[in-house]
C-alpha cells in the first residue's frame, strides 16, 4: 500500500501513459516483454514508486535492444506450434498463477500471451492445465484464421502444444476421471475433449526448451536472452 506522499507524488507521474506505450510494443513485437508489462498493468489504479522504477527499467532495456526485431526463416513445410506455461501462485498477494503462451511459426512468434489467471489454481498441474485451456482456445482460433490465408500445411493435423509438467500432459490425454478433476473447473475439460478429438495435441517437453517461460516469471538473464533468441526476437546486426 502507498503512503499519502507517495500516492500524491505518483499523480504527477504518467504512470498509466507509460505502461500504455510499453504495451503497443508489447502486442506488436516484443515477447520479450508481455510479462513484465503485464504486470505492471496490474497497478494502473494504484502504482508505487518500485512500478515507476520497473516502467524505466523496461524502457531503458528497450533501448539498449532497439536493433531487436522478430525474424522469420524460409521453410518448406510451414506448421504452427504452440508453447504453454504456468507458474503456480506466483503472486502471493493474491494467490493467483499466470499463464503464458506463445505460438511460432517459420521460425518466429506470431501470437503470444502473459496474463493472470481468473481463478486460484490449487495445484502446480491445475495451473498448467488452464495455461494448456487458454492456450488451445486461442491456438484453433489462429489455427482456423491462418488457414483462411492458404499460407501453413497439413492443417488437418492436431494443433501441437507444448507442455512442460508431466502431470498436466498425462491429465490432457487421459479419457479417465480422476480425483483431480474435482479441482478443476468443468469449463477447462474441454482440453481432454480436443485432445481426443485431435483439434490439438498436448505433447511433454523439456523446461530447457519452454519458450513460454518468460511470460510467466523474472528469469536470470542468460536463460532470458536464450529463450527471447529463440523466439524469433534478435538483433538487426546478426541479420547482416
Amino acid at each position: 500500500l502507498n503512503n499519502d506522499l507517495e500516492r500524491n507524488e505518483m499523480q504527477k507521474i504518467p504512470y498509466a501513459s507509460a505502461v500504455g506505450s510499453l504495451m503497443y510494443a508489447q502486442v506488436c513485437t516484443r515477447p520479450d516483454i508481455a510479462f513484465i508489462v503485464g504486470v505492471l498493468g496490474r497497478y494502473l489504479s494504484n502504482p508505487g514508486m518500485q512500478h515507476w522504477k520497473a516502467v524505466k527499467r523496461v524502457m531503458r532495456y528497450l533501448k539498449r535492444t532497439k536493433e531487436y526485431m522478430l525474424t522469420y526463416q524460409k521453410s518448406d513445410s510451414l506448421e504452427i506450434v504452440g508453447y504453454s506455461d504456468s507458474d503456480f501462485s506466483g503472486y502471493q498477494d493474491i494467490k493467483r498463477s499466470t499463464s503464458g503462451y506463445i505460438f511460432m511459426l517459420a521460425g518466429g512468434a506470431i501470437s503470444w500471451k502473459s496474463v493472470k489467471q481468473t481463478i486460484i489454481a490449487s495445484s502446480t498441474m491445475a495451473a498448467e492445465f488452464i495455461a494448456c485451456f487458454e492456450a488451445s482456445n486461442h491456438g484453433i482460433w489462429l489455427r482456423n484464421f491462418i488457414t483462411n490465408l492458404r499460407v501453413v500445411n497439413d492443417i488437418e493435423r492436431p494443433l501441437k502444444i507444448y507442455c512442460d509438467n508431466n502431470s498436466a500432459v498425462l491429465y490432457s490425454n487421459n479419457n479417465r476421471s480422476t480425483t483431480k478433476s474435482k479441482f478443476i473447473d468443468i469449463k477447462f475439460l474441454v482440453v481432454k475433449e480436443r485432445v481426443q478429438n485431435k483439434q490439438i495435441s498436448i505433447e511433454h517437453i523439456g523446461t530447457n526448451f519452454m519458450l513460454a517461460d518468460p511470460l510467466t516469471k523474472g528469469l536470470v538473464p542468460k536463460v532470458f536472452h536464450e529463450h527471447t533468441a529463440h523466439m524469433g526476437v534478435i538483433p538487426y546486426s546478426t541479420l547482416v
